[in-house]
């Protein structure tokens, strides 16, 4: 099966993201970021905003809309209220990511089995995976910067400037800038730059500086139009949004310089072995490919300095560095599958079997959590949290058989199938496990009745009521609306103690919207009341 996979490294990794979260990604309730692209794409079909973009009908400029162009394709081809569908173009770049760093790997002078390794490491690092629900435009801009880089590297490399390669390397650079402005330019392109020059010292390149300034300035310029586009058409707008943004990277979320030091931490299953990868005085004379071990660590590093140099510091924000570190992690794992038999050292030995280990017995003892799960499984959750815990508890014997035997390659490849296990069966678990007093909009799009919003409803709101929902709250007050009868959505306040609704309308109590679909991580934003209101 291994030689198999080897053969075909580029479908293998095709076909992985697809079963491990093709089918089954709905299952995770939508993000706030999410709903955000989701209700952009749904007015660009519905009121043809496709360059001047909008959510809930006001002016969104935060955000560029290649992202949200694609996700508005798959809602036209789908459906809006497909959250499977809307997920895949994520996905998409998610494979595309795994692509990219097995073509990179392979041009490092990495052999063909090792790269396909970075490939499989990358799909599976944790924030790789989340943050293509929990802030989409990310995914994208850093998927096109990677294919760019790709571009670069061979312009790097080759022996000539090649005309293609110059118009590959602008069309994936402005996609980039077109997705999240220049964030990934910062936290991908520019460490990546530094690195190969202090790595691979620029000598010979026919690619010289200036000419990398031009196919730049190139990219920037044909990936800021639409900035461009809306700075003259709403400045207003555009001015007070950019204003704010920019406000936020020195006001908002600030942390200290060290917050990022832990970012190995953010690979998930690969904490330990991505640790030990960032050990260079140890892995440096094990490796097999110096230069490329070298290039890929300098890589990270820069990355997490930039990073940490900007005051506004998230979790999310750590995703780019991932990918470089994808291939230093390979470099180790490879180091692993050529020498683990021979190491006598327990201090080598010791952290190998930790990790794996650990993996192995969550496998195995998977089962365990059907005590905490029962409560809310149902005949057909039965059947599937069965067959997810025989799965699980196969690959995890197989881990300690093939681990025992010190067999790494078969070892990592039971890993890999651990992480689409997880994904394919086990996943849509969580489907099932919806807190009690969760109840959705759907029974409210099917009637005619005006809904608004007195105070404010989240994003999340918008979305799964499936269409607009203006405020009656302006700066000048409350704006009594025209029908007779409407409704109104409300977080906190209560319409009966506001005189001048309670004077014209008789209001009724209609019920409480929960879109919370679990108790853990409960957010009282995604609570609403439901009134109904009709003119005295």
């Amino acid at each position: 099966m291994i030689k198999l996979i080897e053969k075909y490294p580029i479908l293998s990794l095709i076909l992985f993201v697809i079963l491990m979260l093709g089918f089954t990604i709905d299952a995770i309730p939508v993000t706030i970021m999410e709903a955000r692209n989701f209700i952009s794409a749904r007015e660009m079909l519905t009121d043809n905003n496709w360059i001047l973009t909008t959510m809930n009908g006001d002016a969104r400029y935060e955000k560029p809309p290649l992202p949200t162009w694609i996700t508005a394709i798959f809602g036209y081809l789908f459906g809006m209220k497909s959250v499977l569908a809307l997920r895949w173009p994520a996905l998409l770049f998610l494979t595309s990511i795994g692509i990219s760093t097995y073509l990179l790997s392979l041009k490092l002078e990495l052999k063909k089995a090792h790269s396909l390794i970075n490939g499989f490491i990358v799909l599976t690092s944790f924030y790789c995976i989340g943050i293509t629900i929990e802030a989409p435009w990310d995914i994208y801009t850093h998927g096109l910067m990677l294919m760019a880089l790709y571009q670069l590297f061979i312009l790097f490399q080759s022996g000539n400037t090649s005309v293609l390669r110059s118009l590959l390397f602008i069309l994936f650079l402005a996609g980039s800038v077109l997705s999240k402005g220049p964030v990934s330019l910062y936290v991908l392109f520019l460490p990546f730059v530094i690195a190969y020059g202090i790595a691979f010292k620029f000598k010979g390149q026919p690619i010289h500086f200036l000419k990398l300034i031009s196919l730049l300035v190139f990219g920037i310029v044909l990936g800021g139009w639409w900035y461009f586009h809306v700075r003259v058409a709403d400045p207003e707008t555009f001015t007070r949004i950019a204003e704010r943004e920019t406000s936020n990277w020195s006001s908002y979320n600030v942390r200290p310089f060290y917050y990022y030091w832990s970012f190995f931490v953010q690979s998930g299953l690969w904490t330990v072995p991505a640790f030990i990868s960032l050990l260079y005085p140890y892995l440096k004379s094990r490796v097999s490919n110096l230069k490329g071990y070298r290039f890929s660590i300098l890589w990270t590093i820069f990355a997490v300095i930039l990073l940490s140099v900007i005051p506004e510091k998230k979790s999310r924000y750590l995703m780019p560095v991932l990918l470089p570190l994808a291939i230093n992690i390979g470099c180790y794992i490879d180091y692993l599958i050529r020498e683990f038999k021979n190491l006598k050292s327990k201090k080598e030995t010791i952290p190998v079997y930790f990790h794996f280990g650990l993996i192995g017995a969550i496998g195995i003892f998977f089962w365990i959590s059907g005590f905490f799960l029962a409560p809310s499984l149902t005949g057909i959750s039965w059947a599937r949290f069965i067959v997810s815990s025989l799965v699980l508890a196969t690959i995890g014997f197989f881990t300690f058989k093939y681990l025992k035997a010190k067999n790494i390659k078969v070892v990592f490849y039971l890993v890999i199938a651990f992480m689409l296990s997880i994904g394919f069966f086990a996943l849509p678990l969580a489907k099932s496990q919806s807190q009690e007093n969760y109840r959705p909009f759907s029974e409210l799009s099917s009637d005619n009745i005006s809904l608004y919003t007195l105070d404010g409803v989240s994003p999340e709101t918008i979305y799964n009521y499936g269409d607009k929902i203006p405020s009656i709250v302006s700066e000048d007050g409350i704006v009594i609306p025209k029908e007779k009868q409407f409704r109104l959505l409300t977080s906190t306040s209560n319409p009966e103690d506001i005189a001048e609704l309670a004077k014209l309308y008789s209001i009724k109590f209609m019920g409480t919207y929960d879109l919370n679909f679990s108790t853990r991580d409960y957010k009282s934003r995604l609570v609403n009341h439901l009134y109904q209101l009709t003119l005295k």
